[in-house]
């Protein structure tokens, strides 16, 4: 079965996107549980690309109608916890800068209330 342009140009570019995610992993930039999602991802991504009849079985295995649809249901499902995940990040961001801005701002207090007595 010969490939089509669109399903070589998606696997390279899902290939090129499994080695941003290697990199990132030997970096250390990337801890092992997002090295395994990340992976598991793309790696999903280029099985489809590549052999896009398996969504259909897929699809009837869970009871869907169409492969297109399951694709689509997963790719919404999995954009909202990615963004879901990303949310609870900025969170926990901006509660670490208002303790430090907290803490700085005590420290800034400390020192101008030692001077004045001095």
């Amino acid at each position: 079965m010969p490939f089509t342009f669109t399903q070589i140009f998606l696997s390279l570019f899902l290939l090129f996107a499994i080695s941003r995610v290697v990199i990132r992993f030997r970096e250390g930039i990337l801890p092992l549980l997002g090295f395994a999602f990340w992976l598991a991802v793309f790696g999903f991504a280029i099985v489809i690309v590549l052999f896009p009849g398996l969504t259909s079985v897929l699809a009837t295995v869970v009871g869907i109608g169409r492969g297109a649809d399951f694709v689509i249901y997963v790719s919404v499902s999995l954009i909202f916890f990615l963004i879901f995940r990303l949310y609870i990040y900025l969170e926990d961001i901006r509660h670490d800068i208002t303790e430090i801005i907290t803490h700085l701002a005590l420290e800034n207090k400390k020192r101008k209330n030692a001077r004045k007595t001095s």
